[in-house]
């Protein structure tokens, strides 16, 4: 092998880590030309997974699919495709999961500025990738490129966004706060999530902080999800409800029908079920 390749080769097995997750067009800006990823997979070096893209193989491979942490702290980390883990995810990954029971295929919620990368949907992952855009919900929803998510800018106390170590190597992962996990867990109520879930979700949320609250809900653009939001609340009566400032709060006009053959709630304009203790 000549000394150039074995250069490109020293420097791959420095830079990419074991397990993650590269494309064709990251290898050729590092100077990995499409005949050296011929050579690197005939030599196992790299692992094609896929048309374009790419892995540097675990020591102990197995045929099960990729972790999908790992496919997003690739997108993160090594490709600048910024991407968050919100909703219920973010709630399960903060504690959360014990107050819902698992139902039906598991499903990791992820928000970016854009769409993802088209090889991504046809990635053997283990679960059910679910992508949302982030600036939908919010109007300054952007998530931030990983290098800005420092430990100093996730503290700050109207940041909505933090960072959880995962696995051996102790990658971060952006994740949302619990306040902006369960509006953009709302979002969701009742196509994929249902009433009962939030409810039961939104019971354990004690803890929360109104200044993050103040600054979400104030941002954020959804009525349906605002109102919820503070239909939810006064039910749990939490006691952060007090702090927030309602009168800054847009929760717009007119009636939302949010689920039909419901009862209708006078003070927020919205349909809820009519037996939500019952599980609905």
């Amino acid at each position: 092998m000549g000394g150039q390749s074995q250069g490109k080769l020293n420097w791959l097995q420095r830079n990419l880590p074991e397990g993650m997750v590269v494309d064709a067009a990251w290898l050729e800006r590092h100077g990995v030309s499409r005949q050296l990823r011929r050579k690197y997979v005939m030599h196992r070096w790299l692992l094609a997974l896929g048309r374009g893209v790419y892995c540097k193989p675990a020591l102990s491979e197995s045929n099960e699919p990729m972790a999908w942490q790992k496919l997003v702290i690739s997108l993160n980390a090594l490709l600048q495709v910024p991407v968050s883990i919100g909703a219920r995810t973010a709630l399960e990954l903060q504690g959360f999961s014990h107050y819902v029971a698992a139902k039906g295929p598991r499903e990791a919620h992820l928000y970016s500025n854009a769409a993802p990368p088209g090889w991504v949907s046809r990635l053997p992952v283990d679960v059910r990738l679910v992508f949302h855009r982030a600036s939908r919900l919010f109007r300054n929803g952007a998530i931030q490129p990983y290098d800005d998510l420092t430990d100093a800018a996730t503290s700050q106390p109207h940041a909505s966004l933090t960072q959880q170590s995962w696995g051996h190597w102790k990658w971060p992962l952006t994740v949302s706060t619990p306040e902006r996990a369960i509006l953009e867990l709302l979002d969701e109520v009742p196509k994929r999530e249902t009433f009962h879930q939030a409810d039961v979700l939104m019971e354990g949320l004690r803890n929360l902080s109104p200044r993050r609250l103040q600054t979400l809900l104030v941002d954020c653009k959804s009525i349906k999800v605002k109102r919820l939001f503070f239909w939810f609340a006064e039910r749990h009566h939490h006691a952060w409800l007090q702090k927030l400032d309602r009168a800054a709060i847009d929760l717009g006009k007119g009636k939302r029908m949010i689920v039909r053959g419901g009862k209708f709630d006078s003070k927020y304009n919205i349909t809820v079920p009519g037996d939500l203790d019952g599980g609905l």
